[in-house]
């Protein structure tokens, strides 16, 4: 689908849906227990953007992690790669699911603001939609990026967290595994998570069944 885009119907999906956001609940209370170590998981399969990208190692060795950074909430987030220059804002659970931001603002990106702050420790998720009813969204080119590719966080007390991607995978809703997924991959790493919708479209569920989600780790800080 890279290159091209169909208009979706009118009932899309949540990210995930039905037993997926049962399991991503759990997650979240993992989280607060201090969950950590999960291998990274990569279940590939087709994407919105380019599949060959999506498990493709880095062309070198990715760089040491930063230290975590005092708690900061996010405003913008940055992806050279992608062309992403986006708002973030702050989300909440909506029936069980991480609400992202509504389709009128398809630009926009989502933090779970019950979670970590992006440059603290732990693993902090931001969502954004793949596309919208008429036209791509924030996240449509997301399967594009690859090991090594940055990407950027600005936060409130004027700091800038860079992190470095460690993997792309593509998890069908039957293989979502909540702890490798929303638990740190290193314990005390100040880690990032990127996730939309992905694989195939259903158009008789309006529904994606897939997600794509992108593991980053803190590797630079800076000042706007």
């Amino acid at each position: 689908m890279h290159g091209t885009y169909e208009p979706r119907a009118s009932t899309h999906g949540r990210l995930l849906t039905g037993l997926a956001w049962a399991v991503l609940l759990m997650a979240l209370w993992l989280w607060g227990r201090g969950a950590t170590e999960g291998q990274h998981a990569t279940d590939a399969g087709p994407t919105a953007g380019d599949v060959a990208a999506v498990g493709r190692p880095a062309a070198g060795p990715l760089p040491p992690a930063h230290a975590p950074l005092p708690r900061s909430r996010p405003r913008t987030l940055t992806v050279a790669a992608l062309g992403i220059r986006a708002p973030v804002e702050e989300r909440g659970l909506d029936r069980g699911a991480v609400d992202p931001p509504p389709y009128g603002r398809p630009g926009a990106v989502g933090w779970y603001r019950g979670g970590p702050q992006p440059g603290t420790p732990g693993a902090a998720v931001l969502v954004g939609h793949a596309d919208t009813d008429h036209a791509p969204a924030v996240f449509y080119d997301l399967g594009n990026l690859r090991p090594g590719h940055t990407v950027t966080v600005g936060r409130a007390d004027g700091s800038t967290a860079e992190f470095t991607v460690e993997d792309v995978s593509v998890l069908t809703k039957d293989r979502f595994d909540a702890a490798k997924v929303y638990g740190p991959h290193e314990r005390g790493r100040a880690e990032l998570r990127l996730i939309t919708c992905g694989g195939q479209y259903d158009r008789a569920r309006g529904a994606y069944d897939a997600n794509i989600v992108v593991s980053a780790y803190l590797t630079r800080t800076g000042h706007v």
